[in-house]
């Protein structure tokens, strides 16, 4: 019994100490998993430099047809998974080793292309294998590349290749965001109102629309005075700019999440604010307004406020999810960066 008093004190004694590191434990783990984002990005930078020099084309097209990649496999990871572990990039059994091919899992050149396979050889190994990042991306940069490697033919290629008018413009979009910034990390966000403003907001998602028909709220009203200054919340490109009747004058602007966000309700815009424009989170878009429920110039039907709203691109439809969420989260991450 002595001996079990023994450890039974030596545990009480070392549990202040315990208490004390845990903190500081979970401050290094959380460290750890901010360097593995930034080792990421790091080595997919390494990737498209490498394939960049293989295949002539800046390496701006190759990161923007990746990220493309990559949110279709998110939004459709039963008929997407994931193949490799960089890259987002899916091509299908058939398509790979060749249609006709009976085997599907098939890496050697001379079948693959026998059967007619897309399949390629992007790091010199001698197979094609679907589960390699620079094979996977290799593949695609090959077949889209076949018209030439301008602009303009990588837009046709883009088209032949994936057939889908809005791949083409999202990819588009995001080569230019990747050009103008010359970065992979676009991904910080800010809420879209000035923290130092006076506003309020709930989680209005689902709620009833009063006018326009029997539709439900896809997105959430945040309560400011009228002239408050609206943010982007994102690195993007503004999509749409203009009058909806039921918006208002609002503001589309889309991300490399390949996310839609809408700004609705608008008293105006900023004066050099034009369609395919290029903005970063924070920067000033427009301004807390009423205007909407009616033809173009109508307002003071309700309180003013932003009704903020994001959609999801799956391909070829688009669907809103509630961005209360993610405005929470917005909010206290810019706070806790304001208070460093």
């Amino acid at each position: 019994m002595s001996k079990l008093r023994s450890i039974v004190l030596i545990v009480v004694l070392l549990l202040p100490a315990y208490a004390y590191f845990l903190p500081e434990a979970a401050a290094n783990e959380k460290q750890k998993q901010e360097k593995s984002a930034e080792e990421i990005y790091a080595e997919r930078l390494e990737l498209y430099n490498s394939l960049s020099v293989m295949t002539d084309i800046p390496w701006q097209w190759i990161a923007a047809i990746d990220q493309y990649e990559r949110t279709m496999t998110r939004a459709k990871p039963k008929v997407r998974p994931k193949l490799g572990e960089l890259t987002g990039v899916y091509i299908n059994e058939q398509k790979w080793a060749g249609p006709l091919n009976p085997d599907e899992n098939d890496e050697e050149l001379v079948s693959i292309a026998f059967f007619e396979g897309v399949g390629r050889d992007g790091d010199g190994d001698g197979v094609a294998s679907r589960s390699s990042d620079i094979d996977l991306l290799y593949t695609v940069i090959h077949l889209v590349s076949q018209f030439g490697k301008t602009d303009e033919d990588l837009a046709i290629g883009l088209w032949e290749y994936y057939q889908n008018p809005r791949a083409v413009q999202r990819i588009q979009q995001f080569h230019q965001l990747y050009s103008k910034f010359d970065k992979l990390d676009l991904f910080e966000h800010a809420f879209p109102l000035p923290l130092r403003s006076t506003y309020s907001y709930r989680d209005t998602w689902g709620d009833r629309r009063g006018w326009g028909g029997r539709r439900i709220h896809e997105g959430t009203d945040i309560f400011a005075g009228h002239g408050t200054p609206v943010r982007s919340t994102c690195y993007g490109v503004v999509e749409i700019k203009g009058w909806n009747r039921y918006g208002g004058w609002r503001v589309g602007i889309r991300d490399l999440n390949n996310y839609y966000h809408y700004y609705a309700h608008l008293s105006g815009f900023t004066k050099d604010l034009e369609i395919g424009q290029l903005v970063e989170p924070g920067e000033v878009i427009g301004w807390v307004g009423s205007s909407g429920y009616g033809k173009p110039g109508t307002s003071g039907k309700f309180p003013p406020h932003l009704h903020y709203g994001i959609y999801s691109d799956r391909g070829l439809l688009e669907w809103a999810f509630d961005p209360y969420p993610s405005l929470k989260h917005w909010e206290n991450e810019e706070r806790r960066r304001l208070r460093k």
